[in-house]
This record gives C-alpha cells, sequence and structure tokens, in this order.
C-alpha cells in the first residue's frame, strides 16, 4: 500500500478551510460576496442578512470561521464593517494540490 501520510498532511492542513466551505449557511455568504458588484467595497452583515435570511448573530458567527478560513477578509469605514472576498489564493491552491494528487493515486491504483 502506498505511503499516503503526505495525503494525510494536506488533509490535516486544510481542515479548517475545508469545514468553512462545508457549511451551507456559510456557502450562502460566499456566493452573496462574489454576486456583489462593489468588489473589494464589500457587503455589511445587514446586506448579508437580507440576502441569506440569518439573523445578524448567526452572519456573524459564519463570517468569524470564513475569515478564520482566510475566505473573506473586512475593512472598516467608522464603525462599518465591509466583508469582501480574500485575494489570497494559497488555501485555493493547496487544495487544487490535494485533489490533484488524490487524482493521481486513483488512476494509480486502476480506479478510475
Amino acid at each position: 500500500m502506498q505511503d499516503l501520510s503526505g495525503i494525510q498532511k494536506q488533509l490535516t492542513g486544510l481542515s479548517d478551510f475545508l469545514v468553512a466551505l462545508g457549511d451551507e449557511k456559510r456557502q450562502a455568504i460566499l456566493i452573496e460576496l462574489m454576486a456583489a458588484e462593489n468588489g473589494i467595497q464589500g457587503l455589511r452583515v445587514i446586506d448579508l442578512t437580507d440576502a441569506t435570511n440569518l439573523s445578524r448573530p448567526a452572519i456573524s458567527h459564519h463570517i468569524k470561521i470564513l475569515m478564520q478560513a482566510n475566505l473573506i477578509q473586512c475593512r472598516s469605514e467608522g464603525t462599518k464593517n465591509y466583508y469582501y472576498l480574500s485575494h489570497d489564493l494559497t488555501q485555493i491552491n493547496q487544495l487544487q494540490d490535494l485533489i490533484s494528487n488524490v487524482k493521481t493515486i486513483v488512476k494509480e491504483s486502476g480506479r478510475e
């Protein structure tokens, strides 16, 4: 059997990122941020509550998780916070590498 410790390390390194992506409510927030026409100007919590039908506390909870996973960032103007997609592609690139490695293992094992 192949040594899969590299795959395990990749999965462990991406676990917070994958958890953040795996929740449907966080997916809805990400979709709204992707759809925002104002890009880096971002959306406020109130904008996201209207779009997702989630409460402000729920949005804030999910935003915290998305920020910890480095999927979104925040900028402040006075007392207003605006959230937008992160431009750091490090974890997305790591996920692509993981998928590529898994595909290679599947192909080599003849289980396509």
